[in-house]
């Protein structure tokens, strides 16, 4: 029978792949689960020394805590031992940046059991005025209040596990007087705005209109918008389900599960988007929905060049600046107004539970709270038989009037043309002060075919490149039929 090990000594196994795994605990969550480090070796007596030099490295170590240490040892410790090995990595490089950037510069050398809540007071006042590294002209000097709440945050955390350690008798980050928390006003587009973005979108780059479509009818993350597959939707059904995002981790593009649980998720496409994306994927040759137009390798796209875009077209379609994230906003806000629960709408843009989405919303539901007590109004008065002060009738039933949002009618909107035209609408320069050259060039069959019209205006030439367009698009078909046949 094999020897069982004592406490502290760690565990030695056999794993599937042929090695063994030597395992030791190095302490435990918030929730009380252990954390644990591990090596790795073919043979089971190298594991072992592997072990005991790990087990050896991990006590100096910790020998080294003790309650006169500099705080920022202490910090560099936490982070390490009980933060790090539970992070996403896009997590890891926040937490990083607090600690390393900010922390430890500023007020790491004071010894553990000195730190004071004026300590943290004093620290927290500078940064509100002096604290920002990066971005000075832009933001100005001071960070917001939510990034030195949540810098507070790692070091209330740190302080904590210092006095379950017994390195400290009391947590002086407890009592700490904290700026503000401001939740930020939520910018959205209004329906003018959106009909405006979209007519923009289909005059640019290819593939804009329909990941701005989607993201306005579905509030997906940038992220996991990128992310989509065309695997990842079911034409037949209409359902598209989030499995994954993209994001940019010490400077490469990964591919990484959602953010939360609940950010796995299956929605349903309105039927209408779902067609446009039938005739997008005619003219996308990549597993992805929205592929990287500039990399030879078959990736997404980079988030920050759809940010950039984003903000180019919304200047062009004459709307107000907003983020990527508000086109998320957006879609909440319009799910609300027209009428979904507020169940429905938490599953569909993947928040964990339906507090964080009214929390997040819930400046969007005033018009609607209005509505509702309009009807309670009308509906109490017909009960208890009060004068309607309209029509001067005591006890009516009046008919409840329809007063959900009404569809805005479509703007006339022409799009600005940007420096560079849509994929497939060819291209227009002026050869003199009075002739217009259009010129027309598809690859078919991996052999560019080029056509040029000419005209004396940009107006005339622009009327002829379309003609001759569908005209060589039509004979394209035609020879694609014939080879197929």
């Amino acid at each position: 029978m094999a020897r069982r090990r004592k406490s502290g000594e760690g565990t030695v196994r056999l794993r599937k792949d042929g090695r063994w795994e030597g395992r030791i605990v190095i302490g435990y969550d918030d929730k009380g689960l252990p954390k644990t480090k591990s090596v790795l070796s073919k043979k089971k007596t190298e594991c072992v020394e592997r072990l005991e030099a790990l087990k050896e490295e991990l006590g100096a170590y910790a020998s080294k805590t003790t309650p006169d240490m500099p705080f920022g040892e202490w910090m560099d410790f936490w982070y390490q031992t009980y933060c790090k090995p539970a992070l996403k990595p896009y997590t890891q490089t926040t937490y990083e940046q607090r600690i390393y950037n900010q922390i430890i510069p500023k007020i790491g050398d004071i010894p553990l059991n000195q730190v004071t809540t004026g300590t943290l007071e004093k620290f927290y006042a500078h940064l509100k005025s002096d604290g920002r590294l990066v971005r000075r002209e832009q933001f100005g000097a001071g960070l917001a209040n939510s990034v030195i709440r949540s810098i507070h945050a790692h070091c209330r955390a740190a302080l904590e596990k210092a006095k379950k350690e017994n390195l400290i008798r009391q947590n002086p980050a407890v009592h700490c007087d904290l700026p503000p928390k401001k939740t930020p006003e939520i910018s959205v587009l209004t329906p003018a705005e959106m009909q405006r973005l979209l007519i923009q979108a289909k005059y640019e780059t290819e593939g804009f209109y329909e990941m701005f479509l989607l993201d306005l009818s579905t509030g997906l993350r940038r992220g996991e918008l990128l992310g989509l597959l065309w695997d990842d939707i079911n034409f037949e059904t209409g359902e598209l389900k989030v499995t994954k995002q993209v994001k940019f981790v010490e400077g490469k593009l990964q591919i990484m599960p959602p953010k939360t649980k609940a950010a796995e998720r299956t929605i349903i496409l309105p039927s209408q988007l779902v067609e446009v994306l039938k005739e997008y994927k005619t003219r996308v040759r990549s597993k992805w929905l929205f592929p990287s137009p500039y990399k030879n390798e078959d990736v997404p796209r980079d988030p920050c060049s759809c940010r950039k875009k984003l903000a180019t077209i919304l200047e062009r379609a004459e709307c107000k600046h907003v983020p990527f994230h508000a086109l998320r906003h957006t879609f909440a806000t319009q799910a609300l107004r027209y009428g979904m629960d507020v169940k429905t709408l938490a599953s569909t843009i993947g928040h964990e539970s339906v507090e964080t989405t009214l929390n997040v919303y819930s400046h969007t539901t005033d018009e609607g709270m209005r509505t509702a007590a309009q009807r309670i109004d009308r509906a109490i008065g017909a009960i208890s038989g009060v004068t309607d002060e309209n029509n001067g009738t005591q006890g009516a039933v009046e008919q409840t009037p329809d007063t959900r949002p009404q569809k805005p009618p479509r703007e006339k909107f022409e799009p600005r043309k940007g420096k560079y035209r849509r994929q497939g609408t060819g291209s227009i320069h002026q050869v003199s002060k009075n002739v217009w050259e259009g010129r027309y060039s598809p690859n078919i069959n991996g052999k560019r075919i080029i056509r040029n019209v000419y005209a004396s205006s940009i107006e005339e030439c622009e009327q002829k490149l379309d003609e001759l367009i569908a005209t060589m698009n039509a004979e394209i078909a035609e020879m694609k039929t014939a080879i197929h046949a």
